[in-house]
């Protein structure tokens, strides 16, 4: 197994790999988290021909230290909240309220941008992949699948090319599922698993979201 993923589309090819039970399964969905996850998606949907769309999902950082997660958002509404996080670091009311402002204007903008005029994907019924380029803090992929949950999916899986060995664990009381590649014991961030690393860009999760749609239809 390798230790290291050259980038997210390659990340993407071993871990449709890893789902290939799931190949032929009738109603397949793949959502992919934007923007990291889209890209490691995309190899997935295409892999196991499947229809890709994406669950926009924003970060909730601490006010002072942004690269950590306090939480975080969904469209359709969910909110996750990190009690523990927010009290250690003693974050007011009002400081948590300000970041929701921001991420959710941030997030209703993202949603025209990737999806246009694109209609949503039905959930209802069908099995559903979620895909990311990794767990870190798993807060992102945790309100993913309880916005998912709502909308009544048969079954939910987590799918990663790399996450904490406990990872698993985490995600059993909200997923029926969980593939990932690599679970290694010295995990300390996502990207040091992978040579390339890059921002994933806007025109990118557009156009293949567009190239996926051509090749499924």
């Amino acid at each position: 197994m390798e230790s290291h993923f050259k980038d997210r589309r390659s990340a993407g090819r071993l871990l449709a790999q890893a789902l290939q039970p799931y190949l032929g399964c009738k109603d397949l969905l793949i959502l992919a988290l934007p923007r990291g996850g889209v890209p490691v998606g995309y190899e997935v949907a295409k892999w196991l021909s499947a229809e890709l769309d994406v669950l926009i999902v924003r970060k909730l950082g601490l006010p002072r230290e942004s690269e950590v997660a306090m939480g975080a958002i969904s469209s359709g509404g969910a909110l996750y909240l990190n009690e523990e996080i927010i009290k250690l670091v003693q974050v007011t009311p009002s400081e948590v309220e300000a970041v929701l402002t921001d991420e959710r204007h941030e997030l209703a903008r993202r949603e025209i941008l990737y999806r246009g005029s694109r209609p949503t994907a039905k959930i209802k019924g069908r099995t559903v992949i979620v895909v990311d380029d990794g767990i870190a803090t798993g807060a992102s992929m945790r309100v993913a699948l309880l916005a998912l949950r709502e909308k009544n999916p048969t079954k939910i899986v987590v799918a990663v090319p790399v996450a904490p060995h406990d990872a698993r664990e985490r995600f059993r009381d909200v997923a029926d599922d969980f593939v990932c590649v690599l679970n290694p014991p010295d995990f300390q961030a996502v990207g040091q698993f992978y040579e390339d690393f890059s921002p994933t860009q806007d025109d990118e999760v557009r156009r293949l979201l567009v190239e996926t749609e051509k090749e499924v239809s």
